[in-house]
């Protein structure tokens, strides 16, 4: 009976966040009450409320749900990188792009930015931080796929390449969600250029 209980848990959830989604891309943010979520969720608000306290909770379990969609992803190029090393992480870094505005607009990152960056010591904040953590690990856990196979070389220490290349890829998304008017190809280009120049001191 309690198997049944998480699984009808588990799919409520699955139903709130999405239906979440779905509000904070279409009307924003700060516009989407919590009452329209539990209704497209076909739950009341109250039980909404069970599961999160109020819409930050919410949007950082969207973050998170799209965060555990591409670590899955990822985890395929993790096993069998192409060969090179530049090849392989525009490979990885770009899936993590492509997907960062299926569920989330720039206007719900800057939202989840904020109020982590706002709140350090809250839940929330500790979240997102995770998060990114195990994101930076994959970037990591790629450079160890291709040092094993000979295209990073031996001496690379491949926790601090890789946290280099996630922080300078946050960095430059942190720039692109504040820009509006910026597409997602000019960031990959420019990403692109800089994994060349950084690729070149590790094969």
């Amino acid at each position: 009976m309690s198997g049944l209980r998480e699984r009808q848990k588990a799919e409520r959830q699955r139903r709130i966040v999405r239906a979440a989604a779905r509000h904070f891309r279409e009307a924003g943010f700060e516009k989407t009450k919590i009452e329209e979520i539990a209704a497209s969720a076909d739950l009341s608000a109250g039980t909404v409320y069970n599961y999160y306290r109020h819409k930050g909770e919410l949007l950082i379990a969207v973050v998170a749900m799209e965060v555990h969609e591409v670590l899955a992803e990822g985890e395929k190029l993790v096993q069998a990188p192409p060969a090179s090393a530049e090849s392989a992480l525009n490979a990885l870094i770009e899936t993590y792009l492509d997907h960062s505005l299926v569920y989330l607009s720039k206007d719900n990152w800057r939202h989840a930015m904020a109020n982590a960056i706002a709140q350090p010591e809250t839940v929330l904040a500790r979240r997102y931080t995770e998060l990114d953590g195990r994101l930076a690990d994959q970037v990591r856990r790629l450079l160890d796929s291709l040092q094993q196979r000979g295209a990073v070389r031996a001496e690379i220490d491949t926790i601090a390449f890789g946290r280099m290349v996630f922080n300078n890829t946050n960095m430059l998304f942190i720039e692109f969600v504040k820009d509006e008017g910026q597409a997602l190809d000019e960031l990959k280009t420019g990403l692109r250029a800089q994994h060349a120049a950084l690729c070149r001191l590790i094969a």
